[in-house]
């Protein structure tokens, strides 16, 4: 352990990887430490139901490690990393038996809404042909943006509540709900201040780019920035839990893709007594209860836009998607939740055995609980596609403490790194004009508890891995 770095990264799941490539970029001497057999922190693909169905543990649907500006500098097609669209980003489903679909062609999506077609190109439009003059700015820490104009006109529609922005634009309780099905990602409740721009980056996602995943599962994400980073010169080391920085070799910066919740736990960082206490004040959010399923056949939705989907929303009412995000912020369990459905086999026949296949689903739970869910779930799939239950094969279940089990960092099934309400939005773990540092001056955090917060999409890594190189460069 003699042998001495420029930096060190602790932690191989997206982020860590992001930050130890950009750092190897640029010339300096760096190794990965990670503490399990396998790199990628909650990004891993495994075969946890029967044979020769793959399931993506953690994360499944991409749209953010595909338009993430940093991956897109990487030549990851290079190192094994192929995607695939789905014919429909996403669909959501109603009691009688319709359903409107979240199209890439943004008027073909429009027009499905009727009496609300002028009021979606009104909210859409402007910030779709801008998108990339702010997209940056959104995706990192507070700062002067390059287009200030266009991104004050995204936080007016952004930071209200969900439930006020779809009761302002949206007169159809339909239209209402294909934006609730996107703004629920954030398990914020529809009347929490930001929670509408969850809804709105995720449709512009989907129609700048669709959502797309990676052929094979979500761990070849991980493989080809492990094999790219090593291309560069990079070092991972498996099986090297970090619980003293003693312990690590000397290194001029320290990079941490950990929560609070883990950092404070490693000895001898050093920090000071205030910035500890801060820490420990760092909030974390709701959990999700997850089932993977092995099927003998495609999820039978009754409308046929939902089986053309990646990925389907479930929430049957406007007031049913509001009572179930906030009756997680109250430790109550919700009989009728809100449910994300992802299906890759239809589109990805590596995932399953020949005419098998694979779904994925979770709800979101109070943090920590260890209620089933199993039963919730799969009832409230039956209302989109009755004889769903006839078509399991085999299911594995993780409640939020076996989440934390299998990673770490997803402390009470948070897998988002932390609370991402409008007090932790941009100001996480700690409000920071540089939220990577630490009061440790060679140590940063480049985890989902910093901005811009949760998703596969190496941002925090690289904005942490920019800090750092300015430390070591001095």
């Amino acid at each position: 352990m003699s042998k001495k770095y420029d930096a060190i990264i602790v932690g191989s799941g997206s982020n860590g990887l992001a930050a130890a490539a950009f750092l190897q970029q640029k010339g300096l001497k760096t190794a990965v430490f990670e503490q399990a057999s396998i790199p990628g922190g909650a990004t891993k693909t495994e075969e946890i139901t029967l044979p020769g169905f793959k399931h993506d543990i953690g994360s499944a649907i991409h749209p953010l490690t595909y338009s993430s500006p940093f991956f897109k500098t990487l030549p990851l097609d290079k190192h094994g990393l192929t995607w695939i669209f789905p014919d429909i980003p996403f669909s959501h489903p109603f009691k009688d038996g319709s359903a409107y679909a979240c199209f890439k062609d943004f008027k073909q999506t429009a027009a499905q809404l009727g009496i609300d077609e002028a009021a979606y190109i009104k909210l859409y439009g402007n910030f779709l042909e801008g998108w990339s003059s702010f997209e940056e700015d959104l995706l990192g820490p507070l700062s002067w943006p390059e287009n200030p104009k266009k991104l004050l006109q995204f936080g007016m529609k952004a930071f209200p509540p969900a439930k006020w922005l779809v009761n302002h634009y949206f007169k159809d309780e339909k239209s209402r709900l294909l934006f609730y099905g996107a703004a629920a990602h954030s398990t914020l409740p529809m009347t929490s201040f930001a929670s509408a721009s969850f809804g709105l980056v995720l449709n512009i996602l989907a129609h700048r780019h669709g959502w797309p995943f990676p052929k094979g599962g979500a761990s070849k994400i991980i493989s080809s920035l492990v094999s790219y980073y090593k291309s560069e010169g990079g070092e991972l080391k498996l099986n090297q839990e970090v619980k003293n920085l003693d312990k690590l070799p000397t290194a001029k910066a320290y990079i941490f893709d950990l929560t609070p919740s883990q950092l404070l736990k490693i000895r001898n960082t050093d920090f000071s007594a205030l910035y500890r206490k801060r820490l420990q004040n760092y909030n974390y959010g709701a959990g999700v209860f997850k089932i993977d399923w092995a099927l003998d056949r495609p999820i039978p939705f009754t409308n046929e836009l939902c089986r053309k989907s990646g990925t389907v929303h479930l929430g049957f009412s406007q007031e049913e998607i509001e009572r179930s995000e906030s009756d997680i912020h109250s430790n109550k369990i919700n009989k009728h939740p809100y449910v994300l459905v992802a299906q890759h086999s239809i589109f990805d026949s590596t995932r399953a055995p020949e005419n098998k296949h694979t779904a994925w689903a979770y709800c979101h739970v109070p943090n920590g609980s260890t209620a089933d869910m199993t039963q919730v779930i799969e009832n409230q799939l039956e209302r989109a596609a009755p004889g769903f239950k006839d078509t399991i094969l085999a299911k594995t279940t993780h409640n939020t403490v076996q989440l934390e089990n299998f990673n770490p960092n997803l402390v009470g099934g948070d897998i988002n790194g932390g609370k991402q309400d409008i007090s932790q939005l941009f100001t996480r773990p700690v409000a920071k004009l540089n939220p990577y540092s630490t009061s440790n001056p060679n140590i940063f955090i480049c985890s989902a508890s910093t901005p811009p917060g949760g998703g596969v999409h190496g941002m925090s890594g690289y904005h942490a891995a920019k800090s750092a190189y300015e430390h070591i460069m001095k």
